[in-house]
C-alpha cells in the first residue's frame, strides 16, 4: 500500500472493550478521527473537536495490526466531516475487518463502504441539535446498520417513540435507545421501554461503568 494514501487527522487510537450497540463487549480497536460540526449538549468527546495528529491510512492500519481483533470501530467527533474517511473505511474492510462506524447521522451517509456496519445517531431534542438530522440517511441504512437514541428526558423518549412508527425503523434495522448518564435513570428508561413493549435494545454505555474518568477507553 502506498504512503501517498490520503491522510486523516486522528485523536486516537486505542484498544478497549465495544462499549454500545449490538457489538457491546468484544475487544475492539478504536480510531476516534478528530472534528465535529455538532454541539450536543450531552457530549463526552468534546476533546476531539480540535488538535489531532495527522496520519496517512497506512500508518493508521500498521496501528490496528498490533492488536489481535477483528473489530474495529471508526469514531469521532463525527468522522464523516473528513471526506477521506470513506478510505479510510473501504481499506479496513478490504484488510478483512468488521468495522462499524459511529455516525452522528448529520452528514450523508450513503457512499459508506457497504461492508461497514453503520451506527447512525437520530438526535432527540434534548440533545439541543435535533435539527442536524439528515433523515433521508435513513434510506440507506441497512437489516446490519443501526439507529441510536440517546435519551435525555421522557419528551425525548416520546418523540423516539414517534420516530420508531414514522419511520418504521424497527422492521428496517436494529434500534438502541441509551438514557443519558447523569440525566436519566437508566431502570427508568427501561421500564418505560418495558411498557410500551418497544422492539428496541436497551443500553447503558458498559466502558463508562469499567473505566469511569478516562477517556481513552
Amino acid at each position: 500500500m502506498s504512503s501517498e494514501l490520503p491522510r486523516l487527522r486522528i485523536t486516537e487510537i486505542f484498544f478497549s472493550l465495544q462499549g454500545e450497540s449490538s457489538l457491546v463487549g468484544y475487544p475492539t480497536v478504536f480510531i476516534r478521527l478528530t472534528g465535529c460540526p455538532l454541539r450536543c449538549g450531552y457530549c463526552d468527546t468534546a476533546y476531539a473537536f480540535t488538535g489531532g495528529e495527522w496520519m496517512t491510512v497506512q500508518s493508521i492500519l500498521q496501528q490496528v495490526k498490533q492488536y489481535q481483533t477483528p473489530y474495529v470501530c471508526v469514531t469521532g467527533g463525527e468522522p464523516l466531516a473528513q471526506k477521506d474517511c470513506q478510505v479510510l473505511l473501504t481499506e479496513l474492510c478490504a484488510n478483512d475487518y468488521q468495522v462499524s462506524l459511529e455516525t452522528s447521522g448529520a452528514l450523508p451517509v450513503s457512499a459508506v463502504d457497504h461492508r461497514v456496519k453503520k451506527i447512525m445517531d437520530l438526535k432527540t431534542p434534548g440533545s439541543g441539535e435535533e435539527s442536524r438530522n439528515l433523515y433521508e440517511n435513513i434510506d440507506a441504512l441497512t437489516s446490519g446498520d443501526e439507529v441510536k437514541f440517546v435519551i435525555c428526558h421522557r419528551e425525548d423518549y416520546e418523540w423516539a417513540k414517534s420516530l420508531l412508527d414514522q419511520y418504521e425503523l424497527t422492521a428496517k434495522c436494529g434500534v438502541l435507545f441509551s438514557p443519558v448518564q447523569g440525566e436519566l435513570s437508566p431502570t427508568e428508561l427501561a421500564e418505560w421501554i418495558l411498557q410500551d413493549q418497544l422492539a428496541v435494545r436497551f443500553q447503558i454505555q458498559l466502558h463508562k461503568h469499567l473505566w469511569s474518568n478516562q477517556p481513552g477507553k
